[in-house]
């Protein structure tokens, strides 16, 4: 039974547990960290590491989307971010990279926001990332996905992500015709992730829609404001396990149509990357520890992609601060800081083979302790 604590007459709370309330316990047994696997397959694309790149300008740019695939990731461009708004962000990045952490900040980044969505970036876009090979998968919010579908679905995308900070299988709407994501992912030819959530119920129907993969998680991280601005906040590990037992009951429910976790907040190092595997996802959503590396677009700025909303924003600005390394040593090391930041994945190999693991399959199934 999940933990229930009365916090007032009439009104009860369930008890949730976040990343660094939880580790991660040894089995009997232990692994040569060679003969560990960290590859996850989405429908009928392989990658060989379970990191997604979370959808911020600050980090995904065309080339960066493309390095981060050809190190056997999953890069994923924002379109409705500065690359479809401005033939050449660079000077708009090169700017942001060099404000300061204040109001000024996001006042900027909703003006540089303001420009409008071109149409033909969008395709131009698509095409700078099929030629860099790999996997093409974009990013669209919930709202603007039937209008900019149709010119997303031309250029010819590999794996669409339709994300918002809280997205549900069944948005209620007087004034607009809302998305009908069940009838929208049955008429496409390609897999749906969709998100993000955060219980087992909308878990259980965004799988119900036809996703094959679902996030789990706000991106909430040091930087995020969504619990100050609407008072949502996430325990990531009871999110993502929630969300596993409701693929688990989706599992049962279909007689053995499986769809993919990612888990997107308060992941930092490879200690939380291991921990959110641990807890059942099938991969992570990397934002702000990609900022860190040379590659990325913003040179070391971080922003969620809600911190530009015109009206509402929900994240801080963080200034730009010394690149780590290489998106390659963040990925893969050598790492030379004890700290968790750097070789995200070969942290992640280790954790599996003192575990005696072989895989991510699993590793799912490795036992937890509440270390609070």
């Amino acid at each position: 039974m999940r933990d229930v604590v009365e916090i007032g007459l009439g009104k009860t709370a369930q008890r949730g547990y976040h990343l660094d309330d939880i580790a991660i316990v040894p089995s009997r047994r232990t692994r040569d960290v060679d003969d560990v696997s960290t590859a996850w397959q989405l429908d009928a694309y392989q990658f060989g590491i379970p990191c997604v790149g979370h959808p911020s300008d600050a980090t995904m740019s065309p080339a960066s989307a493309v390095r981060l695939g050809q190190l056997g990731g999953l890069g994923v461009l924002n379109v409705e971010g500065l690359w479809t708004r401005y033939e050449n962000p660079t000077k708009v990045l090169e700017e942001l990279a060099g404000l300061d952490e204040d109001a000024r900040a996001t006042r900027r980044l909703q003006e540089v926001y303001a420009e409008a969505i071109r149409p033909d970036l969008i395709a131009e876009r698509v095409r700078e990332l099929r030629a860099g090979g790999g996997t093409v998968a974009v990013r669209v919010s919930p709202q603007h996905t039937l209008a900019l579908a149709p010119v997303i679905l031309d250029a010819g995308v590999d794996i669409l992500v339709i994300q918002g900070t809280i997205v549900s299988a069944e948005h209620v709407s007087t004034t607009d015709e809302p998305l009908n994501l069940k009838e929208f992912i049955a008429d496409l030819d390609l897999p749906v992730i969709v998100g993000g959530c955060t219980d087992y119920k909308t878990a259980l129907h965004l799988m119900r829609t036809g996703a094959a993969g679902v996030i789990v998680g706000i991106g909430g991280d040091g930087w995020s404001t969504t619990e100050s601005v609407l008072g949502i906040r996430v325990p990531m590990a009871t999110a993502i396990a929630d969300a596993a037992a409701a693929r688990r009951d989706y599992l049962d429910e279909t007689g053995g149509r499986y769809v993919h976790l990612i888990a997107d907040g308060d992941i930092q190092t490879s200690g939380d990357i291991a921990k959110a595997l641990g807890c059942g996802a099938d991969a992570v959503m990397l934002g702000e520890p990609l900022s860190l590396c040379e590659e990325a677009p913003a040179g070391g700025a971080w922003w969620h992609s809600a911190a530009s909303h015109p009206s509402l924003p929900r994240g801080a600005f963080e200034v730009a601060g010394q690149p780590l390394g290489s998106m390659e040593k963040l990925l893969f090391g050598p790492a030379d800081e004890p700290d968790g930041q750097l070789n995200l994945f070969g942290g992640l190999r280790r954790a599996m083979a003192k575990c005696g693991y072989r895989d991510l399959k699993e590793f799912q199934k490795v036992n937890l302790l509440l270390d609070r």
